[in-house]
């Protein structure tokens, strides 16, 4: 205060007097030495708050008087802080009178506008850690633990069960020697138990899944007996399904229940699934009493669709009729917790309610709801077709009890189902007249049931081979429902056997459109295309059809004839090996592979598939007479006897079989049984040439007696078959001649086509020209000596072998489609087959 320059009131005011006057604390030049100042910028000393108690009596102690001279920006001193107006941070802080603190339109000298601090440039980069350390090492490992138990349950969700095991382990090192690592570091009371206990599951369920079902009851015996682990106890429900997959039902039910008492009653769910498993357990005990008393519990305490029909078979299987009843009642029953089908099926022309219904009429819960009530019919239909002959005096009378029933449940619409069941049954009871009149009992019914029964009828009568009615329902049923596919398969099979093969095929088609799936159209379709000559759009059907069935024996077939109709035999021999694989056993099918592998020249091929084709059915005659004349080609005679000789007992009235044995004996060189086996021969048939010849021939080689009677009895025999040829040409010249003079006398001229009778060759054998429904394929094979040559010289002559299509004669006939049922709900097996028998 002694700084201040007071004028004295007694003076008179002088506008420009104190413009000379200079207030040292302005005074920068001394700042150097100021004590105070210094001090204060060297600590926080300047900050500090004013002591006011300095100054009493004031309010602005220690603050000095700013005036108009020099800046604004006082300087603090040791004084106190420095006024509103110091410059704080490089930024003037203006007066609190006037504006607000903070914000000001001028910049100091140096200063630059930045609020978030960029001006002091980026941030220092993060201090690494040190992995050496014992606890970071720690953190790693038990990181590679948790990766490999990750990495071996998605190699299980993909499949790889090999894979999946290998992690398993692999994780399971690792976390020993995680472990370990703990125990070294005497952290051991910070051992990771969770990790251990998922370490220890994982394997356990891989061992079980690559059916290691010993290492997987030890690992679950080391969670179990660890009682640091929590519900370890409800493992053994995982162990009682090892047991029960091993077929050890004792220890599994001991398992089951062990784990039923570590489960309390606030988890009824879970109790409710191991009771029941129990009872399934019981059932493959064939203990039904105890299984009856596991079910019955929980149809009363929580009921479902798979109790209730695993208790109508222990029902079923003590006899018990009433509580078969009881029990059916209660199945169709069961609440199934899905909404009404009403729900999907839009209400108003709002577009936005149906944008909503058209996203949830498709998602995975109305899907869901679909399953779970496809599995409930399914359930309820063979519950009924099981309990219905049982039940009642009659199987009509059970099926008309549970169509009563079912009527009055939720399921209304099974009950139509039931009734083409019944009519199935008629049928498996060869009860026709009875199937046909249940059936005809739909015709007046809705469009859905109508159609079906319409198709059943259609198939029954295209069975009976009845074209014109099963033509007439089928239309029926095309009619009631025109998107029915098995409806336009039987019409195309109608049109099919009247061979308007282009309207048939027509139908196969759109029954392919309107159901992609559905395989019997495009089997049909496939035939139709081979007899039409289109090979190729043959194929490509037959092939489309093996995408879809792998393993169905006549798609590979029809391949492999499709292939050797196109002449590549390489292929053809590829399918009918595939074709092997699957029916190992087909005589038929390992013939034809004989068959193209001489075709081709491998002998040795050949032969190997004619003899198992002969080891699995020994009476197909090309077969033998095949075997028979490769070992006479090969100079084996003795082998070729036991060939002929059976097919001397297969066809005893064809004479060239025995001739055939006669001359393999005469071949070996053993004469004598060759003369008894020719003497025989002629007892059987005395008018036979060839035989007649070798007796000669045998007996003057041999210096018999008898070869003046046999000469003389060949020259009979001859003279009659001369006679009887000149009478059989002289009777077709006749009959040309009136044929010609018919043809003239109506202005039509023919030439007559003389076809010779069919007799013994010169040689001793018939033209065996077998004829059959299939198609057949000729072998040239070499044939025995004839007559007049020497007993070791053979000739290239040709035996006329016959092959029948491994399916049979009728593998050219459509397939006939019943309506689409499900498992049992079939009167008739829609195989692959061109025929469908019913079952």
């Amino acid at each position: 205060m002694e700084n201040v320059h007071l004028v004295p009131e007694e003076e008179d005011d002088d506008l420009y007097t104190g413009y000379n006057d200079y207030n040292p604390t302005f005074d920068s030049e001394d700042l150097n030495n100021d004590v105070g100042f210094q001090q204060a910028v060297r600590t926080s000393h300047g900050r500090r708050p004013p002591m006011t108690a300095k100054y009493p009596g004031t309010a602005i102690g220690g603050r000095p008087i700013g005036t108009a001279y020099g800046s604004r920006m006082p300087v603090g001193t040791a004084m106190g802080r420095p006024m509103t107006g110091a410059v704080q941070d490089g930024a003037a802080r203006p007066m609190t009178a006037v504006r607000a603190a903070g914000y000001s339109s001028s910049i100091a000298r140096g200063s630059v506008f930045d609020p978030l601090g960029q001006s002091k440039g980026p941030a220092p980069p993060l201090e690494k850690q040190n992995e050496d350390t014992p606890e970071e090492k720690i953190k790693i490992l038990e990181k590679k633990v948790n990766d490999l138990i990750e990495e071996s349950c998605l190699a299980h969700a993909h499949g790889d069960l090999q894979l999946s095991l290998e992690k398993a382990k692999e994780a399971g090192r690792k976390e020993r020697a995680l472990v370990r690592q703990r125990e070294q570091t005497g952290t051991a009371d910070h051992i990771n138990l969770d990790l251990t206990y998922s370490v220890l599951f994982n394997l356990a369920n891989q061992y079980a899944s690559n059916d290691m079902y010993t290492e997987a009851l030890n690992t679950y015996q080391v969670i179990v007996k660890n009682k640091m682990f929590n519900n370890a106890g409800r493992l053994k429900v995982n162990m009682a399904n090892i047991y029960f997959k091993q077929k050890n039902y004792t220890k599994a039910i001991k398992f089951y229940r062990m784990a039923l008492d570590q489960i309390s009653n606030a988890h009824n769910a879970m109790r409710i699934k191991i009771m029941q498993n129990i009872g399934v357990v019981f059932i493959h005990m064939g203990q039904y009493s105890d299984a009856i008393t596991s079910f019955e519990y929980i149809m009363s305490e929580n009921p479902n669709i798979k109790t209730g029909f695993n208790l109508i078979l222990c029902y079923y299987a003590i006899g018990d009729r009433e509580r078969m009843k009881k029990a059916f009642q209660k199945l169709i029953c069961v609440p199934l917790g899905i909404d009404d089908e009403d729900k999907y099926i839009p209400a108003n022309d709002d577009p936005h309610a149906n944008m909503v219904i058209e996203a949830i009429k498709n998602d995975k819960l109305h899907q869901m709801e679909r399953d779970r009530k496809a599995l409930a019919e399914k359930y309820i239909m063979t519950s009924a077709k099981l309990i219905a002959p049982a039940i009642e005096s009659s199987f009509a009378a059970g099926f008309d009890w549970c169509v009563d029933m079912v009527k009055g449940s939720q399921y209304v619409e099974l009950a139509n189902d039931l009734e083409i069941n019944k009519a199935i049954t008629y049928l498996r009871q060869r009860d026709f007249k009875q199937a046909v009149e249940t059936l005809k009992m739909f015709e007046k019914k809705d469009s859905r049931v109508k159609s079906a029964a319409a198709t059943n009828l259609s198939f029954l009568y295209f069975l009976e081979k009845d074209y014109d009615q099963a033509d007439r329902y089928a239309e029926l049923a095309m009619s009631a429902d025109r998107y029915n596919p098995a409806a336009l398969i039987n019409k195309g099979n109608t049109v099919f056997v009247k061979e308007d093969y282009e309207k048939a095929a027509e139908f196969y088609k759109e029954a392919l459109r309107n159901d992609s799936s559905c395989t019997e159209a495009l089997y049909n379709l496939g035939l139709t295309y081979k007899r039409l000559g289109r090979l190729d759009e043959a194929l490509d059907c037959f092939l489309k059809l093996h995408a879809i069935l792998r393993n169905s024996a006549q798609v590979m077939y029809q391949l492999a004839n499709l292939y050797e109709m196109l002449e590549d035999p390489h292929q053809a021999i590829e399918w009918l090996m595939q074709l092997t694989s699957v029916t190992p056993t087909d005589a038929q099918v390992l013939a034809k592979l004989g068959d193209l592998y001489d075709n081709e020249g491998d002998k040795s091929q050949a032969f190997q598939y004619y003899y198992e084709s002969y080891r699995y059915f020994p009476s197909n005659i090309s077969v033998i007479e095949w075997l028979g004349a490769y070992y006479i080609d090969t100079q084996f005679c003795e082998k070729a006897i036991q060939y002929f000789e059976r097919a001397t007992l297969i066809q005893p009235t064809q004479v060239k079989w025995q001739l055939m044995v006669a001359s393999c004996y005469r071949r070996s060189g053993n004469y004598q049984k060759a003369l008894e086996t020719y003497k025989d021969i002629h007892r059987k048939f005395p008018e036979n040439v060839e035989c007649l010849r070798f007796l000669v021939r045998l007996c003057t080689d041999m210096g018999l007696k008898e070869v003046q009677d046999y000469a003389t009895k060949l020259k009979k025999v001859e003279k009659m078959k001369e006679i009887r040829e000149q009478r059989v040409r002289s009777g077709r010249e006749s009959s040309a001649r009136g044929r010609r003079e018919g043809s003239a006398g109506s202005g039509s001229s023919s030439s007559p086509i003389n076809t010779p009778p069919l007799r013994a060759s010169d040689s001793g054998q018939s033209n065996h020209g077998t004829s059959a429904k299939g198609e057949r394929l000729s072998v040239k094979l070499k044939t025995l000596p004839g007559s007049n040559e020497p007993y070791e010289a053979s000739t290239q002559q040709e035996i006329d072998a016959s092959y029948v299509d491994p399916l049979g004669p009728q593998m050219q006939r459509p397939k006939t489609a019943a309506r689409k049922r499900t498992e049992e709900d079939e009167f008739a097996d829609e195989e692959l087959g061109d025929d469908l028998l019913p079952e």
